[in-house]
């Protein structure tokens, strides 16, 4: 979209992984967890699900089942956590996280955990690659 802005605080705290159908994809920078946002690019009035259009509402949900999909094969997380909350940052983003046992909030929320841990250009390179490895191959 053109006139597509990403909110400052998504931009500062994700990794830009490109998009996917009308999604831009952020992995989040906190490697204690695999958790990718996803922020339609859209107008920046729609912050509700029930305001999209019929494609749109595709399009997100598409792109959220691959996210899911593609941390399911590539990590195997215990549980996949989805969430599109918006009460502090009102662009409308999703959350798609996979959680373990052993990831520092389970099973609490992510949100009230305070560890945080940067990931590192390597461990940022190789989700890359796996990521647009399985990009690639147009599964889901």
């Amino acid at each position: 979209m053109k006139d597509f802005k990403l909110n400052e605080r998504l931009e500062k705290g994700g990794i830009d992984f490109g998009s996917h159908g009308i999604c831009r994809v952020l992995l989040k920078n906190n490697s204690h967890f695999l958790w990718f946002i996803l922020v339609p690019e859209i107008d920046s009035s729609i912050t509700e699900i029930h305001q999209l259009s019929d494609a749109q509402y595709n399009s997100i949900n598409h792109t959220t089942r691959f996210i899911a999909e593609f941390l399911s094969k590539k990590f195997t997380p215990e549980k996949i956590n989805t969430g599109n909350i918006g009460n502090v940052v009102k662009q409308m983003h999703i959350h798609v996280i996979g959680r373990t046992s052993n990831d520092p909030a389970w099973p609490g929320v992510v949100w009230s955990c305070a560890e945080k841990l940067a990931y590192s250009e390597d461990h940022i390179a190789e989700i890359k690659s796996l990521y647009e490895e399985y990009s690639g191959k147009g599964e889901l």
